[in-house]
């Protein structure tokens, strides 16, 4: 009944000659807001092997790296050991660099419960030492990351390195971690737009 009562209404609105125009039609206006222009710090986060890098987006949309590293933690490490130092790491590209936003790679998927926990820890290291000085987080899922960056969602850790160094002029050559951290900045910079 309530379908038949709405096609009524909407048949009487059509006789009516519908909602009828108060002067000039004017054109529709879609507002995107402000694109980032700034430093950005990218983190690829996971317990032994954590990239982060700071890249600088200026206004005529160049990209460069200004510091990009690789955490590597010792198997003998406890795990609060290293979420400590998951966090100093991130502490100190802060104090170095002045950044403006985090942007940080969520967990992937993962069958192993224990896996996406010791994931999640690692990330929660680095978001929790960034909000704590009250910097924004951005999280970005790795498919969306290698959309922005590279044009591709499955796209190999190969090509991401290649695409950033193509962007930033910095050679990663083997150091994936650090050129996932870096593409993770680049999407933020690349998408991120102020509300």
């Amino acid at each position: 009944m309530a379908s038949n009562s709405t096609r009524k209404l909407w048949a009487a609105h059509i006789a009516r000659g519908g909602a009828k125009a108060k002067g000039p039609k004017q054109p529709a206006r879609v507002t995107l807001g402000r694109s980032f222009r700034g430093r950005v710090l990218g983190i690829d986060p996971s317990l032994r092997g954590s990239g982060f890098a700071v890249l600088d987006y200026s206004a005529d949309g160049t990209a460069r790296i200004l510091e990009a590293a690789t955490l590597k933690l010792h198997r003998s490490l406890s795990m609060p050991e290293c979420l400590g130092a998951i966090g100093n790491q991130v502490d100190d590209f802060l104090n170095q660099h002045s950044v403006e936003h985090v942007a940080v790679e969520q967990t992937i998927y993962v069958q192993n419960f224990q896996t996406a926990q010791i994931l999640g820890a690692a990330r929660g290291a680095a978001i929790g030492t960034a909000a704590m000085r009250g910097l924004p987080v951005f999280e970005y899922a790795p498919l969306r990351v290698k959309q922005a960056v590279v044009g591709m969602g499955r796209a190999s850790k190969e090509q991401v390195a290649r695409t950033v160094q193509n962007i930033t002029g910095t050679n990663f050559e083997l150091r994936f971690d650090e050129s996932d951290a870096a593409a993770v900045a680049l999407c933020h910079a690349f998408t991120w737009r102020e509300q």
